[in-house]
């Protein structure tokens, strides 16, 4: 088991009166669930790491005190949990944290990644609903060869952009506007928001 660091023993005195036992907590946990964890300075904050990688980190503040599992995302949706930095939301008692087992469990998840050298899986995002072609903008493409050739040709991002812009019109006036300048953008072979492509 790696020595303790002095500096997050300075850190932990420092700490307000409420942080102290919340923090002393965690560094123990830490020090038994994962004893190969390092610990470690990073940003003012104590943090421990495995083979140079953040495992975990904990703050202490003037009304509340932090810790996060990297990769862990937030947990709870709890009074407090939403606010703050961490893990776990704004940590004001020992109470406010999830049972140790838990804790554990996390920790060993976080250094089992870092050894396998990935990063703990985030669950996917689901995948944005298809915008089916309008019959107006259709249309409209039919009528210009040149910008269909074009349209056909982006990538489904880029013809997604043009589809959300002219579904996301709420006049038929201005529909129609956009359908036309869309078509005028494609004959040149342009992006829809190629106004920006240089930035």
């Amino acid at each position: 088991m790696p020595q303790a660091d002095p500096r997050i023993d300075a850190f932990i005195a420092k700490a307000q009166p409420f942080a102290q036992p919340i923090l002393d907590h965690v560094r123990a946990l830490v020090r038994t669930a994962v004893p190969e964890a390092e610990e470690t300075i990073k940003w003012s904050m104590p943090h421990f790491t495995v083979n140079g990688k953040i495992l975990a980190g904990m703050a202490a503040f003037k009304a509340h005190s932090a810790f996060f599992v990297h990769g862990a995302g937030r947990m709870g949706e709890g009074e407090g949990q939403k606010d703050g930095m961490g893990s776990f939301g704004k940590l004001t008692a020992l109470s406010d944290l999830p049972p140790d087992s838990e804790l554990a469990d996390l920790l060993r998840k976080g250094r089992d990644a870092i050894l396998a050298g990935a990063k703990p899986a985030k669950a996917p995002k689901a995948p944005k609903p298809d915008i089916p072609m309008q019959d107006d903008f259709a249309a409209a493409l039919a009528a210009s060869p040149k910008a269909k050739a074009t349209f056909d040709g982006f990538p489904p991002s880029a013809r997604r952009e043009y589809l959300e812009w002219v579904v996301d019109a709420k006049r038929p006036e201005t529909r129609a506007k956009r359908i036309a300048q869309a078509v005028e953008w494609l004959a040149e072979g342009k992006k829809r928001n190629w106004k920006y492509e240089s930035c």
